[in-house]
């Protein structure tokens, strides 16, 4: 199960909770620092939050934290779409262009790429489509109530000093 932490940003009567998370990426994690193309390129961009419901058999107070997790199974199976399905499709065209090619005595690797560009295109298209269904099937669930940030409390705390 991935899990991600997530704070509340609403909450309704319905059984339904209103979420922000921040996607982070791998970078900064790692020893590389300052010389990795990839973590310049993630700090040029900053940091993006999601907000998504889900649902809830409580009302949570806004600013609440919530352990969310999805199975590792979703992410998985959207990124083998994503990636995998394009290469298949890849390899099917290139295979089904040089066929095409003897049979009307053209060059092969022209229509061998140009056929294995269309497919792959296609496929990755398809595969897009795919794994969006998958993963707007798939809902995270709350693993656990980590309650309010310190922060705040410790913000209130020297208020009151």
């Amino acid at each position: 199960m991935m899990e991600q932490v997530a704070t509340v940003v609403n909450s309704d009567d319905e059984g339904w909770v209103t979420v922000e998370v921040e996607m982070k990426s791998a970078c900064n994690h790692c020893s590389q620092g300052e010389s990795c193309g990839t973590s310049a390129v993630a700090k040029a961009f900053g940091s993006k939050w999601q907000v998504f419901s889900v649902p809830a058999t409580e009302p949570y107070p806004k600013g609440t934290l919530l352990r969310l997790g999805l199975p590792e199974s979703v992410v998985l199976k959207a990124a083998a779409l994503v990636y995998l399905l394009p290469l298949l499709g890849m390899f099917i065209g290139g295979t089904a262009g040089n066929l095409l090619a003897r049979f009307t005595h053209s060059n092969s690797d022209i229509s061998s790429m140009l056929l294995a560009s269309v497919m792959a295109v296609a496929a990755w298209s398809l595969g897009k489509r795919w794994a969006k269904k998958l993963e707007d099937a798939a809902q995270p669930v709350i693993l656990a109530n980590l309650g309010l940030p310190l922060s705040g409390s410790v913000q209130s705390i020297n208020e009151h000093q």
